[in-house]
């Protein structure tokens, strides 16, 4: 509804994840540069959390795309699977035939030989799973058995889990302390800076083509923002996105700190206090508390 008025070639704070809006964040692009290392090293399990929105789907296409020719990619993006389930699943992203599902022995000598059979060809196989935290305590005890495969000097199989902090409190289970040993490395995604959410905000309309001479978000627009996204970066599309259309609604050329109240007061995810309202009154009821005292000491 926006592109044209505000000069865009595409919505640039949709949700789905795309590589092309990937922003250099600190805490995201060391995750990312840490991942690649270790799975270059032949880690057998890699675990990176994050809290809802924080990016970590993204992170994982980003994974995904990095991983040259030298790695075969598995990528399970909804894992509320059965144990069952889960291996015929990597078994079909392992390309075996469908044949060898009907029998679990068959099915999991189907994928030792195609792991071989990859490890021959100088291949490292990646499985990734998304929204890790799902997982059933049978799968991810699954997981862990299937990286046993191994030869006598690497693992046939190495796991990324991607995850909500819930993952973390799993993994703490006494059921699941041999696969929480198993991670050879962990990592948690931070949330944005106020220091980095204006250059992640103009990063996305420069890739959605925006060209203006002059931000399209006021100073206080962002500094709203901040306070109601408390730096998780889902919200903050979701927030630009609804702004973008109420200055578009107004005809404004930026948003104005105004804009970016109505799409907080549009969005039940984030509180409706005012932060602007809260800090006036704060202030307001100090002068108040000070101008008392001297009253009463002059008194």
């Amino acid at each position: 509804m926006y592109l044209e008025h505000f000069q865009l070639n595409e919505p640039p704070f949709s949700l789905t994840p795309s590589t092309h809006y990937f922003y250099k964040l600190a805490g995201h692009q060391a995750a990312l540069n840490t991942l690649m290392l270790h799975l270059r090293n032949g880690e057998g399990f890699i675990k990176i959390t994050g809290k809802v929105g924080s990016g970590k789907t993204l992170l994982c296409r980003m994974l995904l795309k990095r991983l040259g020719e030298k790695f075969f990619t598995a990528y399970i993006p909804n894992p509320d699977l059965e144990a069952i389930t889960l291996r015929k699943i990597l078994a079909q992203e392992l390309g075996i035939p469908e044949a060898n599902f009907n029998d679990q022995h068959t099915l999991l000598s189907a994928i030792n030989l195609r792991l071989m059979d990859l490890h021959t060809q100088g291949k490292q196989v990646i499985l990734v799973v998304d929204e890790a935290q799902a997982l059933p305590t049978e799968s991810l005890e699954t997981l862990r058995l299937l990286t046993n495969l191994e030869t006598r000097s690497s693992k046939l199989l190495q796991i990324v889990l991607l995850g909500q902090p819930e993952l973390d409190t799993r993994l703490n289970q006494s059921s699941l302390r041999q696969l929480k040993q198993r991670i050879g490395f962990s990592s948690k995604l931070p949330l944005l800076k106020y220091s980095e959410l204006g250059a992640y905000v103009n990063h996305r309309l420069m890739v959605a083509g925006y060209e203006g001479s002059r931000p399209l978000f006021s100073r206080a627009a962002l500094w709203l923002l901040f306070q109601k996204a408390k730096g998780v970066p889902r919200l903050v599309n979701i927030l630009c996105h609804k702004a973008l259309m109420a200055a578009y609604g107004r005809g404004k050329p930026i948003v104005t700190y105004r804009e970016m109240h109505d799409a907080c007061n549009d969005t039940e995810s984030v509180s409706s206090h005012d932060p602007l309202a809260v800090i006036l009154g704060v202030s307001l009821a100090v002068i108040s508390a000070f101008l008392l005292l001297a009253w009463r000491v002059s008194a």
